[in-house]
């Protein structure tokens, strides 16, 4: 079930509240360009930024604009064990197909203290991707880690955001059943060359045919057309990250009329002297401006 391009969605916000309009517009869009899961409520979505009633209505929101026509993954990952088995439990309601559990930041826990930490929210009972994105929170997994969390019952997915493909491909010998999926867009064909089934993508919020395309011909061995598209896309991935992630892809969002310029607060808008470089990215990918 977890293969392929999911796209980290943006959570569009108008008047200071979610923008239920906008976020089934999203979907459908990505639905239709091909995508092929949906992620809902992770660093992308501003999840820091929501409250548990919003992630469960963004939740919900996605898991009936999806229809199951595409698996839908909900953020549930805090720095606490106990308040993301609170968090997963409320977001059963919702339905989703899977949680996202991030690696608990700040605190730096051991290894084996991240097994635990997966091992009591898998209980939970709610199919598990685990999340690694150590420069977030300031601690990774291991690869003989990823090897005890495959024999947990539920964890069912990886994102691995460190952007090392040694890691990655260490991660690959050992996480058996696991889905291992990449979260650094950068680096996604070689990902999937190492064994990677997949992406949670920030760039294909913005260009979803594109990055769904990539995986595609990689699965067809068409290594020239997945490389193509891989190259093609740097410039624009790079202005994605011109500033912290989500700051640039929402600006890249309401370019294309898809949502209003409204982020939260500690994250402000993009700031002017950046907004050509991002522009011109887009331009040369044919992405227009607003209608």
């Amino acid at each position: 079930m977890f293969t392929g391009t999911l796209t980290a969605l943006v959570t569009p916000f108008r008047d200071g509240r979610l923008d239920e309009r906008a976020l089934r517009e999203l979907c459908e869009w990505q639905i239709g360009e091909g995508i092929h899961g949906l992620v809902v409520c992770g660093s992308t979505g501003e999840a820091a930024a929501l409250s548990t009633q919003e992630k469960v209505l963004a939740t919900r929101i996605v898991v009936e604009q999806a229809r199951k026509r595409v698996p839908v993954v909900a953020g549930s990952g805090t720095n606490s064990t106990a308040s993301t088995i609170e968090l997963t439990r409320a977001l059963r309601e919702a339905k989703p197909d899977a949680v996202l559990v991030v690696t608990p930041y700040y605190v730096k826990p051991t290894q084996a203290g991240l097994v635990e930490h997966y091992r009591a929210v898998a209980e939970v009972g709610l199919p598990v991707v685990a999340y690694n994105v150590p420069g977030r929170t300031g601690v990774s997994l291991a690869a003989d880690t990823v090897g005890k969390l495959a024999g947990i019952r539920g964890l069912v997915a990886l994102k691995e955001a460190s952007a090392d493909l040694r890691l990655d491909a260490a991660m690959a010998r050992l996480c058996g059943e696991m889905a291992l999926l990449s979260g650094d867009d950068f680096t996604y064909l070689p990902f999937l060359a190492v064994g990677g089934r997949g992406c949670i993508s920030v760039a294909s919020n913005v260009v979803p045919r594109r990055m769904a395309d990539l995986y595609e011909r990689f699965r067809k061995n068409d290594l020239a057309g997945a490389r193509e598209i891989q190259l093609g896309l740097l410039p624009l991935m790079e202005a994605l990250f011109l500033e912290s992630n989500p700051i640039p892809v929402k600006a890249a969002l309401w370019r294309m009329g898809k949502i209003q310029p409204e982020i939260r607060a500690p994250l402000t808008w993009l700031a002017q002297d950046k907004q050509p470089k991002l522009f011109a990215a887009m331009a040369e990918l044919g992405l227009g401006a607003r209608p």
